[in-house]
């Protein structure tokens, strides 16, 4: 059964067509302007402070790479989403590795294969038992086998960054059934070609949020993911969809959002981004010169949201949470980063490691400026 776009992302879409508004360079104003409160400013040191425990991490430098308390105990995302770990992987390993896949189904087929169970174990698995995961070559019954004994055996098939829920128009007695016969059902569909036929990352939203189960956060999510690939190339400061973890981070950040709405105040927040660093006297690496995108701010919102029930206890989001879950453990150093050619910030990586290398220093060998 089709699903129909909550009436804030319809807005959100309407908007963006209408203003056919591709970066976020220009300010936005409404009638009343929000109010920051405290956590606003804690919002920009956090993520300075978050980017560069990024770099110096890549840099080679031993821990501890900062002294801030809450960042050496708890688990956060990086700043940039596409240079989060998992993220790197479906990149470089699921998207951009054989380049003889260039059907559009395929590439779907891979990225919802992956994104559904946002677990590298399980990707290695299906890929080490089928060969290449690919929907010209797709067998449900193998699949589901795969998983199966993997189940039975102990092994766990789904990330814990966010709870995967079922799939109640596909059932099947085993979660992944349901979504294995879901992610058929959207590539047999032609989702592929109406994608790659978008004119804007809100139309592919709508397709995905039509599908079941796909509620507005997995449908934004799955959105971005689909963009690092190149069936589509919009900008990321296009559109966006704020999460539940947004939205608490949002409550915390404003005292006051004005007449401004929750994506009305990420875009505010993403425009804002040079002249706040400079405010605070924060010289912020950017990813080798790519300003943060509303994607990055949106995740960022849901960070500090976390970072503030420990920083700010006294600031309570609209969930009323009080502890951050995970704690950090390190797990080894992160992968050299890689990211979607059509970026162009590859060769920029490269040109620093190169200058680096030439001059005898490591200091600076991923240095984010330029």
């Amino acid at each position: 059964m089709a699903q129909t776009p909550s009436r804030s992302s319809r807005m959100q879409a309407d908007s963006i067509r209408s203003s056919e508004r591709g970066t976020a360079s220009t300010l936005i104003v409404r009638a009343t302007q929000p109010r920051p409160s405290k956590v606003f400013d804690t919002y920009w040191r956090f993520a300075y402070e978050r980017q560069e425990v990024y770099f110096r991490r890549l840099e080679g430098r031993p821990p501890q790479w900062t002294t801030d308390p809450i960042l050496q105990s708890h688990r956060f995302t990086n700043v940039y989403r596409a240079a989060d770990r998992v993220s790197q992987y479906l990149i470089r390993h699921v998207i951009y590795a054989d380049r003889d896949v260039n059907e559009p189904a395929d590439t779907l087929f891979r990225v919802l294969v992956f994104k559904f169970f946002n677990r590298t174990d399980t990707w290695e698995l299906l890929s080490r038992a089928v060969g290449n995961v690919r929907w010209s070559s797709y067998s449900y019954r193998k699949y589901d086998n795969i998983l199966t004994d993997a189940i039975d055996a102990g092994q766990r098939l789904y990330s814990a960054a966010y709870i995967m829920p079922t799939c109640r128009t596909f059932t099947g007695g085993r979660k992944h059934r349901g979504h294995l016969r879901l992610i058929a059902t959207m590539v047999a569909d032609g989702l592929a070609d109406r994608v790659s036929a978008s004119n804007s990352m809100a139309e592919v939203f709508a397709e995905l949020r039509t599908y079941p189960m796909l509620g507005d956060f997995l449908a934004y999510q799955y959105a971005i993911d689909i963009n690092y690939s190149e069936m589509t190339d919009f900008s990321e400061d296009e559109f966006v969809v704020p999460g539940p973890g947004a939205r608490d981070g949002l409550r915390k950040m404003f005292a006051d959002p004005g007449s401004y709405c929750d994506a009305d105040l990420i875009r505010w927040v993403a425009d804002k981004q040079e002249v706040e660093f400079d405010r605070l006297g924060l010289p912020f690496r950017s990813l080798w010169g790519r300003r943060l995108q509303l994607i990055d701010c949106q995740n960022l919102c849901c960070e500090v949201d976390k970072y503030a029930r420990v920083r700010h206890p006294q600031v309570l989001g609209a969930s009323g949470r009080t502890r951050i879950k995970q704690r950090y453990t390190p797990n080894g150093p992160p992968p050299s980063p890689w990211f979607p050619p059509k970026w162009d910030l590859n060769s920029r990586i490269e040109a620093s490691a190169t200058a680096a290398n030439c001059s005898g220093t490591t200091p600076g060998l991923f240095s984010g400026s330029g």
